[in-house]
């Protein structure tokens, strides 16, 4: 080993100390995050070492990573909790400093490089996988959001919907809302409310009705409206993503294994193993893995005191 590099990841920059084995700062510099950058980055490195002898700590597993490995360099992958409990070693106040905090998993890497493994990159239906998982969660986050405003929205003028349905985002709550907005809620009667729940296949009884202004109805209508036709595009994605992601991760050795876990369903699986990857020599051990996850227990001990957590 010639040298240590350390790279703070960035939107559009990226921060890259270099130092020699005891410690001692070689070069700072930064490269452009676009090919042409990531070019020079790598020739740059050359000049120092063999890229087979070069260990590259950086905390972020993608983008740039991919990048450097296939030039033949060796990645590590310190975990972010680590590198963020270091930061108070290396500064007297908050401040922060891109280049300084490039240096920060230079010395991770020098001081416990023993306990760092070598990155190797994931294959392209793993990658496939961990994006349509990540995009399908970013929905759901999206979907929470909107049925939590609509709720509130609701429950500020016409509790009924609110109280009716238990879950505003199902599809008997958009209908309902979509076919009896508050300005309409006129001709709501009792037949028509009984053949839409009927419909539905839905038991329940509508308790209140909406007591607004003419012109605040009418706006507040139009929200209602425009935030279950939103619910509806949301769903409607979320069940595409869903059924996009049963079919690979079937196909998968590692989503096999998961899948037959008891009680563990596709996309439960697909989730897991989008996150996990098929590096599984990067894991050292059960005990490693079981930690990583957060299901391993933690005993904390000070004096006559002791508890176990998780």
């Amino acid at each position: 080993m010639t040298i240590l590099v350390g790279v703070d990841w960035g939107g559009s920059n990226h921060a890259v100390c270099i130092v020699d084995p005891a410690g001692w700062g070689l070069d700072h510099f930064a490269v452009a995050h676009e090919w042409d950058g990531l070019a020079d980055l790598s020739a740059c490195l050359r000049r120092y070492g063999t890229p087979g002898e070069t260990p590259i700590p950086i905390e972020r597993p993608s983008g740039l990573v991919d990048v450097l490995v296939e030039a033949g360099f060796v990645d590590t992958l310190p975990y972010p909790n680590v590198v963020k409990a270091c930061r108070r070693r290396y500064r007297a106040d908050a401040t922060s400093s891109d280049p300084g905090d490039a240096c920060i998993p230079a010395d991770i890497r020098w001081i416990e490089g023993h306990r760092l493994a070598p990155f190797r990159p994931q294959s392209d239906p793993i990658k496939a996988l961990h994006a349509l998982v990540r995009g399908r969660d970013n929905l759901i986050a999206r979907k929470v959001v909107i049925a939590t405003q609509l709720r509130a929205l609701l429950e500020s003028y016409w509790p009924g919907p609110f109280d009716l349905f238990a879950d505003i985002a199902s599809p008997i709550a958009r209908a309902f809302i979509q076919c009896y907005p508050p300005e309409d809620a006129g001709r709501l009667a009792e037949k028509r409310m009984a053949a839409l729940l009927a419909q539905n296949q839905y038991c329940s009884r509508l308790c209140s009705t909406p007591n607004p202004t003419a012109t605040e109805a009418d706006a507040k209508g139009e929200l209602s409206r425009v935030s279950a036709s939103t619910l509806e595009g949301l769903v409607a994605q979320i069940a595409k993503l869903s059924r996009r992601i049963e079919h690979p991760v079937a196909r998968l050795p590692e989503g096999c294994i998961v899948i037959s876990f008891p009680g563990a369903g596709k996309i439960c699986a697909a989730q897991i193993t989008g996150e996990l990857g098929d590096g599984r020599v990067r894991r050292q051990s059960e005990d490693h893995l079981a930690a990583e996850a957060s299901v391993a227990s933690v005993t904390y001990q000070s004096g006559k005191s002791r508890s176990v957590g998780w």
